[in-house]
């Protein structure tokens, strides 16, 4: 991962849907970085909520990795916090409930938000 800022003054976003708050899972993006996801097995594929992004989760141990979305530009996505390691850590997660918004505004807000992401074995 790729970030313009040192870690230290990032906030990751911890989702308040089920599915991410039973897993508790927040996640680390900027749209000025970029992530590279790199697999010895494929990565398994989900769909939650409005079923527009996809979880990427590891088949072995399912740990979520990143979140995804596929735009014309590329793939972009936010990237699971806890999975970051790293001598310096991230602020306090803070709440977020894209459940409020309605699909083509989450496709705005994750365009502005998230970050390019490759994935590959």
């Amino acid at each position: 991962m790729r970030l313009p800022r040192p870690l230290g003054e990032y906030s990751p976003r911890a989702c308040d849907c089920d599915f991410c708050t039973t897993r508790g899972l927040a996640y680390l993006s900027d749209p000025a970085g970029s992530a590279e996801i790199i697999s010895k097995v494929d990565l398994w594929k989900t769909t939650q909520g409005s079923e527009q992004a996809q979880f990427l989760s590891c088949v072995n141990c399912n740990d979520i990795v990143a979140v995804v979305y596929l735009f014309p530009v590329g793939l972009k996505g936010a990237v699971n916090a806890s999975l970051i390691s790293s001598e310096e850590a991230p602020q306090s997660a803070i709440a977020v409930s894209p459940k409020l918004l309605k699909p083509a505004e989450k496709l705005e807000r994750w365009d502005t938000a998230w970050l390019l992401v490759t994935v590959a074995k």
